[in-house]
């Protein structure tokens, strides 16, 4: 039987191996949701719910509707024991990545490979970036700083201005750049 923590690590290096650059941010809050696994690729970003063999499908319809809006493309990953109707519970643009264990060893075969996500909202999508980062986007493409605005009327202004091909690669570096090690220094601070 494969737990999510045995499942993780190995899973990180397959995608790696799979897409080449690549960042891993995990438990990423969503909506009313907690995403498992959010990789950032240059061009977009991939929601990844892991239903290990010691997981149900209690929450997965809630989590599903959150994964939808925030991401381009969406994974499940799943062990042995729902392998086999794991299409029953997700959208048909999911990929699905089935794992199991193989000489001790946890083994992954792609199943299904994800489409774009026809229910993606760019304003949600765009809203899991920090304020500094939405700051960084404005001054990418000289748009007015807003500085005593809220983040809702600067991601509105950043979608009327920003052509999405443009803010797709721009939300992907953010996120390649992102630096956890602030909070650790307000925290000590």
């Amino acid at each position: 039987m494969l737990y999510d923590k045995d499942i993780r690590e190995p899973l990180f290096d397959f995608l790696e191996e799979m897409y080449g650059k690549i960042r891993i941010l995990e438990e990423q809050k969503i909506g009313r949701s907690r995403a498992d696994v959010m990789m950032v690729t240059p061009r977009a970003l991939y929601g990844i719910e892991i239903k290990s063999d010691a997981d149900t499908y209690a929450r997965l319809a809630r989590q599903i509707i959150d994964y939808n809006q925030y991401y381009d493309l969406n994974y499940a990953v799943v062990g042995t024991r729902h392998a086999l109707h794991i299409k029953e519970h997700v959208p048909d643009w999911w990929g699905i990545i089935t794992v199991e264990l193989e000489n001790g060893r946890p083994d992954f075969y792609i199943m299904r490979k994800p489409v774009a996500n026809p229910k993606m909202n760019w304003k949600k999508k765009i809203s899991i970036l920090w304020r500094s980062e939405l700051a960084n986007i404005q001054r990418q493409n000289r748009l007015p700083e807003y500085r005593e605005k809220g983040k809702q009327f600067v991601i509105d202004r950043i979608l009327s201005r920003v052509p999405e091909e443009i803010l797709r690669m721009q939300i992907s570096e953010e996120l390649f750049e992102r630096d956890y090690s602030i909070f650790e220094q307000v925290k000590q601070g």
